[in-house]
């Protein structure tokens, strides 16, 4: 009787046990249940297979790297440039004036025209830097008008007794061996044309920049020194170009041939070479040419237009300094 009272009892604790609690079901420990066992899913995701980097250089292989391309760039380029000129110089007009000068002259023209119809506005917003300009632009003009006559009175010697028909642009053989560039630039042989010079041009621009300041300043300075009235001009003004041309004409010749001799790369030895050959010449000349027509700018011209007119005047001038400066070249 005990028995079962307590067997009851048992069974009512259970039961009063919420359902929802999971059973512990004994662990098995027979072999069969564990090799049934499935295997656990792998949980880490996978790792997409790359291939290995490319091994990168050095910051001293991509520097000579870089030392190496672009010289070889530069190079290239160069090369180029100068086949293009060395083709575009062949050509000529009418069979003597070559073409590649006569393109840069007509630029150059046009320059010149474009700053000759606004010049009074420009004067009078910047003096000085239309004056370099102005300068620098007829600078141009002078040393291309020296370089046409070069190549033609050349392409001249060079075939004398052929016959032009006027129409067509014969190409010239430039391709030979040697450089024309270290012959003279007029001589009496029969050498071919030397082509366009862009950096000689570049020189005589750049002289004709940088020298204007100072041709200004002095055209000032002789007007406040030697100033003209309506009752009295011709004394001042002939007081004007004594000073000018036994002060500024040996400084001024004596400035451009050491001023170019040093842009050519020269040095002391060939500045003084070129002013023992060429001082003196040029400036006997110059005294043949300059004293009259500064009689005529301070006399008559404004001081505005002082320096165009020195500057327009001395394109021939200029033509002549650019020959005598690479006759020995």
């Amino acid at each position: 009787m005990t028995f079962f009272l307590k067997s009851r009892l048992d069974y009512a604790l259970l039961s009063s046990f919420p359902s929802s609690i999971p059973r512990i079901r004994p662990a098995s420990t027979s072999p069969s249940s564990t090799s049934q066992e499935r295997p656990r899913r792998h949980t880490e995701p996978r790792r997409r297979r790359q291939d290995p980097p490319a091994c990168p250089l050095s910051k001293a292989a991509r520097a000579q790297t870089a030392r190496v391309t672009v010289p070889a760039i530069a190079m290239a380029v160069e090369q180029t440039m100068k086949r293009f000129t060395r083709s575009i110089n062949r050509k000529y007009i009418y069979g003597r004036l070559p073409l590649l000068h006569t393109i840069i002259f007509l630029i150059e023209m046009a320059l010149a025209a474009r700053l000759t119809a606004r010049f009074n506005s420009y004067y009078d917003e910047r003096p000085l830097l239309t004056m370099m300009v102005t300068n620098a632009v007829l600078g141009g003009v002078a040393d291309t008008v020296a370089q046409t006559v070069t190549a033609f009175r050349q392409r001249t010697l060079l075939k004398p007794t052929e016959k032009d028909d006027g129409l067509g642009i014969p190409l010239d053989d430039l391709d030979r061996k040697g450089s024309v560039y270290d012959r003279g630039l007029i001589p009496n042989s029969k050498a071919p044309p030397p082509p366009f010079d862009f950096e000689r041009l570049t020189r005589f621009m750049a002289y004709g920049f940088c020298m204007a300041p100072v041709q200004f300043k002095w055209f000032r300075f002789l007007e406040r020194i030697f100033p003209m009235s309506k009752t009295s001009a011709f004394g001042p003004a002939m007081k004007r170009v004594a000073f000018d041309q036994l002060i500024f004409a040996p400084f001024g010749v004596a400035i451009f041939f050491t001023a170019m001799t040093i842009a050519e790369g020269g040095g002391r030895r060939a500045v003084t070479h070129k002013l023992k050959d060429m001082y003196i010449p040029t400036l006997k000349a110059n005294y043949v040419v300059w004293p009259a027509v500064q009689i005529v700018n301070f006399r008559l011209m404004p001081v505005q237009y002082q320096l165009p007119f020195v500057s327009t005047i001395g394109i021939a001038w200029t033509a002549y300094l650019s020959l005598t400066n690479n006759s020995d070249e």
